[in-house]
């Protein structure tokens, strides 16, 4: 059996590499990732080699006057910016806000790891089966402190463990390699609340100046190389049983459902209306696949990948549930967030389009075919 992976939003599912600014260089609104091992040996049969190593060595970037037909005639693949916009936020930025992560990739193209989708399958599969009641007992048998290895015993106390794991029941290969036609270089930024008094309003993370900022030009940008929306992966199925296969798409259809309200109420609290269009076409696709019982058995949404943030990988979303914050305020980071009675969590990564925050990354379709 075939499975099918169609990007819904912007996605990113990487290997941990970036790309530094010396890297690539850009030109006519596209990055162009350079050969340089070509680079490196066209140059050993001349006298630029030490000039251009040199500069390497010192450089936060390269210097276009000096190297720019590199770009033209030396890179590895040329991806486009989303939109011409984000270059000029491109050259604004610091060197340091340059190190853009990449898709995931072999020598012949980006491909999908299985564990991106294995692991959104399974945080489904944990959230059907955790209650209140388990994060309640979780919570009353904490101590001073966190033990190792929580949240794992609890995964395994409901999937069963390593040996016996119900998601050993279905499996799936790493994707076929496409083409880096479907890629785009991204512009993102986080979105949070500020307090004004006693009330909220929404605003953005910044590195300059104050730690947010209201003015969404004023915050700090982020860039990524994502699969533009509609691109296919491609790989093979395996599994036990339709049985197996159908609770558990019913329990990630079930997850997505909480996920995308959860996000919807963020997205109207932040004032963020086109963030709210998309969040409600992704809910009335949801609704499609559910309108068919079979197909609802071979399909599924789910949200895999870089930038989904932490309820994009929690198993519970209940984040207002006492027993939940108690146990994360053994997290110094997440005791500190709790205490200063804003929204938990108050950060979104959010893509934007042109000039507007449009969308969340990391939602796709995942399909069967037989």
């Amino acid at each position: 059996m075939k499975y099918r992976v169609t990007c819904l939003t912007p996605t990113l599912v990487g290997d941990g590499e970036k790309l530094s600014p010396i890297d690539y260089m850009v030109w006519k609104d596209h990055m162009n990732v350079l050969d340089q091992g070509r680079i490196l040996k066209l140059l050993s049969r001349g006298p630029r080699l030490e000039s251009y190593l040199a500069q390497l060595k010192k450089a936060e970037t390269l210097d276009f006057a000096s190297w720019g037909g590199f770009a033209q005639n030396f890179a590895g693949r040329r991806i486009p910016f989303e939109h011409p916009s984000a270059v000029t936020f491109w050259q604004r930025a610091r060197p340091d806000q340059l190190f853009i992560p990449t898709f995931a990739s072999t020598g012949t193209g980006a491909y999908l790891p299985a564990t991106a989708l294995k692991g959104a399958l399974r945080t489904g599969a944990v959230s059907e089966r955790w209650s209140e009641a388990t994060i309640a007992d979780l919570a009353n048998r904490l101590e001073d402190r966190l033990p190792r290895g929580l949240g794992a015993r609890a995964e395994d106390a409901v999937l069963g463990g390593s040996g016996a794991s119900r998601m050993k029941r279905v499996g799936a290969s790493d994707s076929t390699t496409i083409t880096y036609t479907g890629m785009k270089v991204y512009l993102l930024r986080v979105a949070t609340f500020l307090a004004k008094g006693a009330n909220l309003e929404p605003g953005w993370q910044s590195e300059r100046g104050p730690v947010e900022a209201r003015r969404v030009d004023d915050s700090t940008p982020l860039f990524a190389e994502m699969a533009s929306p509609g691109t296919e992966f491609e790989g093979i199925w395996h599994e036990k049983s339709e049985a197996d296969r159908a609770r558990l798409f019913a329990a990630s259809q079930a997850f997505a459902e909480k996920l995308i309200a959860k996000h919807q109420d963020y997205a109207q609290r932040a004032g963020l209306a086109r963030l709210s269009t998309t969040l409600t076409g992704l809910k009335s696709k949801l609704d499609e696949l559910k309108s068919s019982e079979q197909r609802n058995k071979m399909a599924c949404l789910l949200a895999i990948g870089w930038g989904g943030g932490l309820l994009g990988k929690s198993a519970y979303l209940n984040t207002d549930d006492e027993s939940y914050r108690k146990i994360l305020r053994h997290i110094p980071s997440y005791e500190r967030a709790i205490r200063s009675g804003m929204p938990f969590p108050k950060t979104r990564h959010v893509v934007f389009e042109g000039t507007q925050p449009a969308s969340l990354p990391g939602w796709v379709l995942l399909e069967l075919e037989r």
